[in-house]
């Protein structure tokens, strides 16, 4: 070997070992960088599992930006509690959370990055507002609050704090509606839209509900539980989710599937307030029974070149089974039907269609077959959702369903059912925050707190 070919092969070899040195140093610098966020729940019924669940998939598996530990879990139902952190257990292996029964303490003890908020309507401003002035980045559940004055304090803290804050309003993630706002709205095909029928038909015929109040089971605080709303007396139902039946600690059948697919619509065709709201509601089948919510509603949502109508019969047959929750976009150039379930899109006086069915069975994530309360048509937008929500955690971006849109489709739902309420249409000011000329109707955006809990 001859003195230049010693260099160069000592040149190649420096060269390798140097190249291979940078690739260690930045695999070292991904790992650094690959944050374990302090996750908490508060509220371990059904959709907080879900959530919680969907948020370890996606950590786990590496398709999200970060990893978890979840430290604490938090609900006034001791039952709920202990099921929830075995199942936290058994997928970190084996280390517990915390068992907390009240949520200033969980925040208190634990150190989190991250909370994720699964309580009933009625709760989630005040846990919300106090984790985030804890320093958390929130996972909040629709709708954001119960009334219009919880949502603005919400958003208000948020924006002090700096939290990022992403709002379990998951069509904004669904794949299947991303491509149809791209392919079939954005790209013009379906034309200028001038009606948008929003609804839901869930329920059926059958009589109207009706329980009987028990005593309290001792492992259910549901003093705590009833928090700032009224005590109503304790019926079975509300230690699950039908707590929905109840006004006192929601927003009915609007506040609870009207949100999503109002909110859905928003995005879609990239709006925000409408101009008025006016909303007619009753129980006009479903009556008699210990509910006080509307069995049927219609809420107008006027924008002036466009509507945005809301339709819910908690009582009658399915008009469509393909999509029994969801909304149909009325364009110039045809008609598209969009819901969790999938999509369809007809051009008028033509051929042309297409249609996109949800997957549900997705073989990277076999667990979605066996988990307990999961719908299915929905893990793969709340999986996206999660990744969407770590990724603004570490860039401090804002979420696809950021906390300002989800105030804007709460508080939009919220004064539908005030409109329902007066029985006479409101015009929002944004800007002002309140309703223009009605002092009444103003009267009624924030809703009277149990003592001894504060209204924000």
């Amino acid at each position: 070997m001859n003195r230049r070919d010693f260099i160069r092969l000592g040149g190649l070899s420096a060269a390798s070992a140097a190249a291979s040195g940078a690739v260690n140093v930045l695999e070292s610098r991904a790992q650094e960088a690959r944050r374990t966020l302090r996750v908490g729940l508060i509220g371990a019924g059904w959709y907080g599992n879900v959530d919680l669940y969907h948020l370890t998939q996606v950590c786990q598996d590496g398709t999200a930006a970060c990893d978890i530990d979840v430290v604490a879990i938090c609900d006034v139902d001791r039952d709920s509690l202990e099921k929830t952190a075995k199942k936290v257990a058994a997928r970190q292996n084996g280390r517990e959370p915390r068992q907390f029964s009240d949520y200033r303490e969980a925040l208190k003890e634990s150190n989190l990055d991250v909370v994720l908020i699964g309580t009933p309507d009625h709760w989630h401003a005040l846990v919300a507002i106090a984790a985030i002035e804890a320093g958390c980045d929130v996972y909040l559940q629709k709708p954001i609050g119960v009334d219009v004055r919880e949502c603005q304090a919400i958003l208000a803290a948020a924006r002090a704090k700096g939290a990022v804050v992403q709002i379990g309003l998951q069509r904004r993630s669904a794949p299947h509606l991303i491509e149809a706002k791209r392919e079939i709205i954005d790209s013009g095909r379906l034309g200028r839209v001038g009606q948008v029928d929003i609804y839901s038909y869930y329920g059926g015929p059958g009589p109207a509900f009706n329980q009987e109040p028990t005593e309290v089971p001792e492992a259910f605080d549901f003093d705590f539980w009833c928090g700032p709303a009224p005590k109503l007396p304790y019926y079975p139902c509300l230690r699950r989710g039908t707590w929905r039946r109840f006004m006192e600690y929601g927003n009915g059948t609007l506040g609870d599937m009207g949100v999503h697919m109002f909110d859905m619509a928003r995005w879609l065709l990239d709006l925000r307030y409408p101009r008025r709201i006016f909303s007619v509601a009753g129980q006009y089948v479903k009556r008699g029974g210990i509910s006080n919510c509307s069995d049927t509603q219609t809420v107008v949502f006027d924008y002036g070149d466009l509507e945005v109508v809301w339709n819910h019969r908690t009582w009658s047959e399915l008009p469509d089974p393909r999509h029994p929750w969801g909304g149909y976009f009325y364009g110039e150039n045809g008609l598209l039907k969009a819901s969790v379930f999938g999509y369809d899109f007809r051009r008028y006086h033509s051929k042309e269609t297409q249609s996109v069915d949800v997957a549900v069975d997705n073989p990277a994530y076999p667990g979605d077959k066996t988990e307990e309360g999961l719908e299915r048509q929905c893990c793969e937008s709340i999986r996206e959702h999660m990744r969407d929500f770590v990724a603004r955690i570490v860039d401090r971006g804002r979420p696809r369903s950021d906390v300002e849109e989800g105030a804007i489709s709460t508080i939009c739902c919220v004064l539908g059912n005030i409109s329902a309420k007066l029985g006479r249409a409101l015009e929002w000011d944004e800007e002002a925050g309140r309703v223009r000329n009605d002092d009444e109707a103003n009267a009624l955006l924030a809703r009277e707190y149990r003592a001894p809990w504060i209204h924000p």
